[in-house]
């Protein structure tokens, strides 16, 4: 089984009951558990500020499913929350769930990047990561802890959960 981290985020429907509704989703995918779940995390839109604040956090899976096969595995969980794929970049989303890391893999194919590229510059997906990996090394040797708190992390707010 191969440690994957995965990026969850919604800025629409009730967007913490999205989310708590694809951890659900996550814990239900085949050869793959649920390990470790960040607390939910508020902050504003990246993008377009005409749009509601995204609520982020982050699963840690161990999973014994190819790279490939779990993206699609959450392109799946994504449909099935009504996610529309229209083309937009940093719109909003009822889900969006991103493949972040798998192992120490690194890939480049048309639908797949690991590690997910901006990974070490965002402080809504490194925040909820440190917090259930804090000393988890991105490729380059960082401290996943270390990044986040050079970023700081003042646009985001922990929600009660």
């Amino acid at each position: 089984m191969v440690p994957a981290y995965v990026g969850l985020g919604s800025n629409l429907d009730d967007p913490a009951m999205q989310l708590r509704r694809a951890f659900d989703a996550l814990r239900a995918l085949p050869r793959t558990r649920l390990v470790a779940r960040s607390a939910l995390y508020q902050n504003p839109p990246m993008g377009p500020a005409e749009q509601p604040d995204y609520v982020n956090a982050v699963a840690g899976l161990l999973t014994a499913l190819a790279p490939d096969a779990l993206l699609a595995a959450l392109q799946a969980i994504e449909d099935r929350h009504g996610r529309r794929r229209d083309g937009s970049r940093w719109g909003p989303r009822v889900l969006d769930l991103d493949l972040l890391l798998y192992g120490d893999r690194r890939l480049q194919t048309e639908t797949l990047t690991l590690p997910h590229p901006g990974l070490a510059e965002r402080a809504f997906v490194l925040w909820p990561l440190a917090e259930i990996a804090p000393e988890l090394r991105l490729p380059g040797g960082a401290r996943v802890a270390s990044l986040a708190a050079a970023l700081g992390n003042a646009d985001l707010r922990r929600l009660d959960d």
